[in-house]
């Protein structure tokens, strides 16, 4: 890979859950990378678990612009907005509206939520927002395909994929039949021929959103989940593409099925290159669920944390890792940012250090990046840290003002505390360490804590 503003950059290696292995990256086209991402769906606040794939590959997204150039990467990250979950939504929350209506407020009331999230944690905009709804002509093309190739059958207004039609079927997720079938919790259904078959389209209920159905279906219908990312992958990026990204749990079904339908409906051997998943998170140990009241949304932790905490305690794990958030973690975290903050120069062009650059080439290895923007902090690299932390999407204002809104308020005035320091610093010249110790210990106990520094000086802050 060449140099570019005269910075030698490495070779980027990615873990493919395809090949289970770690692989030198080349993409399939030299002029352009082309990144999709499982997106939300738009019908309740975004959990924190929402979060870690939003967050990951954010920093993909900056590694791959600054290794090949913005104008040579493209990133497509998808909206669901149909979907059982959000008609259940709408129509509780607007009972008195028709559906669709109640839909269309919903999703955009959502999708306005989740987007002011991620500007807090301050992750890029993809470059391409597709919505579900926005795709349908896309998908119907994409089943009459998988029928005609007889990949796909109706029955009973539905149409669903053929599993035993794809020999190879369960590449990705590497799993049994029997235990895909277990984890798949296969709907039982009278009119499938396989029980592993899944459904591309299906009949509306009245009053749902319907759409012209494909395969000469006479009543209207809707979408399976699956077909709803092939389609917005092959409208936005081709037939096949670089990488494809999500969490660790959409590998079975959902990512096993975006294979069948995309490889069978373009006769590809591929749909991405590259496969890649991060980790579990769980909240103080446990699987955050609604019944353990340890579901936390992102809203709820920008409440009491500034988004550069959540989004460094994040990254504090390597991504392919369950993670396990909690109180002390994000506490640890916003004391990291501060030590930075502290020693980075005021401000200076988003670049990644070397030694960062090298250890996010290597699989996004970002504890061993966090370890070396440690060693420029302890070793005076002030513009290198300020650049780094501006190219990994960090912002010193908001974390700023949050942290001076938790200082507590000072019982002495600043110039007696100067004044103190003074004295302090005259009794150290002595080496009257007993009275150094006593002013420290009586200015502590008025809520200043002081700071010894390398260079003679001290400083001081207001103590949490």
């Amino acid at each position: 890979m060449s140099a570019t503003n005269g910075q030698s950059l490495p070779e980027l290696k990615l873990y493919n859950t395809l090949t289970r292995a770690k692989e030198t990256f080349v993409p399939l086209e030299p002029s352009q990378v082309r990144m999709y991402v499982c997106g939300p769906t738009v019908y309740d606040f975004a959990h924190i678990g929402n979060a870690r794939p939003v967050i990951v590959f954010d920093l993909l997204y900056r590694l791959l612009r600054h290794l090949y150039g913005a104008e040579h990467v493209k990133y497509v990250r998808n909206i669901t907005d149909v979907d059982d979950k959000i008609n259940a939504r709408a129509a509780s929350e607007f009972p008195g509206l028709d559906l669709n209506e109640a839909i269309a407020k919903v999703t955009f009331t959502t999708e306005a939520q989740f987007h002011d999230d991620l500007e807090a944690l301050g992750v890029l905009h993809p470059d391409v927002e597709p919505r579900a709804t926005e795709h349908i002509a896309e998908m119907r093309v994409l089943i009459e395909r998988l029928v005609a190739s007889g990949h796909a059958y109706v029955a009973e207004d539905h149409v669903l994929f053929s599993v035993p039609s794809m020999p190879d079927y369960g590449q990705l997720s590497h799993r049994p039949l029997e235990d895909m079938i277990a984890g798949a919790r296969v709907d039982v259904a009278p009119y499938k021929q396989d029980a592993m078959d899944f459904v591309l389209w299906k009949p509306s209920k009245p009053g749902e959103p319907g759409w012209l159905s494909p395969a000469g279906i006479a009543v209207p219908g809707r979408p399976g989940w699956h077909i709803e990312c092939s389609a917005m992958s092959w409208k936005h990026l081709g037939e096949t593409f670089d990488i494809h990204g999500g969490g660790i749990d959409l590998v079975f079904p959902h990512h096993e099925n975006e294979v069948a339908q995309s490889r069978c409906a373009f006769h590809a051997n591929i749909m991405a290159k590259v496969w890649m998943h991060n980790g579990f998170l769980q909240v103080e140990g446990e699987k955050m669920s609604k019944s353990l009241g340890n579901f936390v949304t992102i809203r709820d932790l920008l409440a009491d944390w500034p988004g550069e905490v959540l989004r460094l305690n994040m990254l504090k794990t390597h991504y392919r890792q369950p993670i396990d958030w909690t109180v002390k973690g994000l506490e640890e975290s916003a004391k990291t940012l501060e030590q930075w903050f502290d020693a980075a120069a005021p401000d200076a062009y988003p670049r990644p250090a070397a030694a960062v650059l090298e250890a996010l080439a290597d699989d996004l290895n970002t504890p061993k990046a966090i370890a070396e923007m440690h060693a420029l902090k302890d070793h005076a690299g002030k513009k290198a840290l300020a650049g780094t932390l501006a190219f990994l999407g960090f912002e010193p204002g908001p974390f700023r003002e949050w942290a001076a809104a938790q200082a507590p308020e000072l019982t002495i005035p600043e110039a007696e505390i100067e004044a103190r320091i003074a004295e302090r610093i005259e009794a150290r010249r002595n080496r009257d360490w007993a009275a150094s110790d006593r002013i420290r210990d009586e200015l502590m106990a008025l809520g200043v804590a002081l700071k010894d520094n390398k260079d003679g000086t001290t400083t001081w802050e207001p103590k949490r």
